[in-house]
């Protein structure tokens, strides 16, 4: 026996990754009547390490079986004498940071973990998620009780603004983060790259105009329901065929198509809540297989738009009472919702979901979402429910 001080023991194993390292040590670590306390184990391009955190009994010291097993197996052993865990301590606040860029490279990662152990966050684990390439990651850290998450998120944003290759979310690690079950979207700048109003408004003429009053609207200095009787006003008399026909033909947004097809695979709901209009909020239903869409309905009369709408507008207060009642009518809690926009009508919707995310957004709407996306495309969202990249292959 190699002596050591009774107590706990953490065995520390590298070496070339093959099959039957973990069942021997550990083989005999239960013949010595140790208890195991803690494991973790990862393989990087096939080179292994694997920790065992272990109780001795008081009689038993390190048996020198280990290292002669570890000498078989090809892999190098280190053990040290730690401090039994303290299982009656309150468990640190955990949360999960998700980066997400089109390459993610040595000098991301250092601005990254530099900006977390400058607040104090200590990163326990990392895992890669993307594949092949190195796009997307997610860190496991715990935060110290000083630190509030806000605060943290929102340094994070600034973070990712500032080095605009890559995007950042901070959430909690709880039950929920992986298990979100709708995914609620709105439509124009967000699932599609357009503005269709503006389409619609250049088409007839006064797209300058509308332009403007939609810039007032998306950044908060115009009353929306008004800015949309404005703007709607100005179409009066195009012919209806223009919107048919460019609802036929709508840009998504860059992995659009990828993240309603693996969700609908994954079994989520899905659903447009638009302050657009329902011609094409119905087309991306039908083209993309959507589970709801709701929008504001444009007037028609012999062919031509009227220059106003029918029902009630789908404002801000809209948005977010029907996300509440599309949840309650699938049977899911808020907290398994996410809500996904780019404007300021879209704030109180973030608000009401488990996870809001501003994609592509204003900075007023950045600064209040859970977090936001800016440097990917709609597809990044499934990392930011713990997906890798192998599982989206699977359900892609």
């Amino acid at each position: 026996m190699t002596s050591i001080a009774p107590g706990c023991v953490l065995v520390t194993v590298t070496g070339k990754d093959h099959p039957g390292i973990t069942a021997r040590l550990t083989g005999l670590l239960a013949d010595a009547g140790a208890e195991l306390l803690d494991v973790e184990q990862v393989v990087v391009q096939g080179r292994l390490t694997l920790c065992l955190l272990a109780r001795l009994p008081e009689s038993v010291g390190i048996p020198r079986a280990l290292l002669f097993a570890a000498r078989e197996l090809g892999v190098a052993l280190d053990f040290q004498a730690v401090e039994t865990p303290d299982t009656g301590a309150p468990a640190p606040a955990r949360y999960v940071v998700t980066a997400v860029g089109r390459a993610l490279g040595a000098g991301q990662l250092h601005s990254l973990t530099s900006h977390l152990a400058q607040a104090g966050a200590n990163v326990e684990r990392i895992v890669r998620l993307s594949e092949p390439h190195l796009g997307s990651m997610e860190l496991h850290v715990t935060l110290p009780p000083s630190l509030e998450p806000q605060v943290l998120k929102r340094s994070l944003l600034a973070l990712s603004m500032r080095d605009n290759t890559f995007d950042v979310a901070l959430q909690k690690e709880s039950l929920f983060r992986r298990g979100k079950r709708m995914v609620v979207m709105d439509m124009d700048s967000t699932l599609i790259r357009i503005e269709v109003i503006d389409e619609l408004a250049r088409a007839h003429g006064v797209g300058e105009q509308v332009s403007r009053i939609t810039e007032r609207a998306m950044q908060g200095e115009m009353d929306y329901d008004e800015s949309l009787r404005q703007r709607v006003a100005l179409l009066a008399g195009l012919d209806v065929g223009v919107l048919h026909r460019l609802a036929a033909s709508l840009p998504l947004t860059e992995g659009a198509e990828t993240l309603v097809r693996v969700l609908k695979r994954l079994g989520y709901r899905t659903a447009v809540i638009s302050g657009g209009f329902s011609v094409a909020a119905e087309a991306l239903k039908a083209r993309l297989g959507i589970d709801h869409a709701f929008s504001n309905v444009l007037e028609e009369e012999g062919g031509k738009l009227t220059g106003r709408t029918v029902g009630a507008i789908v404002n801000a207060r809209r948005k977010a009472e029907l996300l509440e009642q599309l949840a309650a009518q699938e049977g899911i809690l808020l907290e398994q919702v996410i809500a996904v926009g780019d404007g300021a009508n879209d704030l109180l919707m973030l608000e009401r979901a488990g996870l809001g995310i501003a994609f592509r957004a204003k900075p007023r709407l950045r600064e209040a979402a859970d977090t936001s996306i800016s440097a990917g495309g709609l597809d990044t969202i499934l990392y930011l429910l713990g997906l890798t990249g192998r599982e989206l292959q699977e359900a892609g």
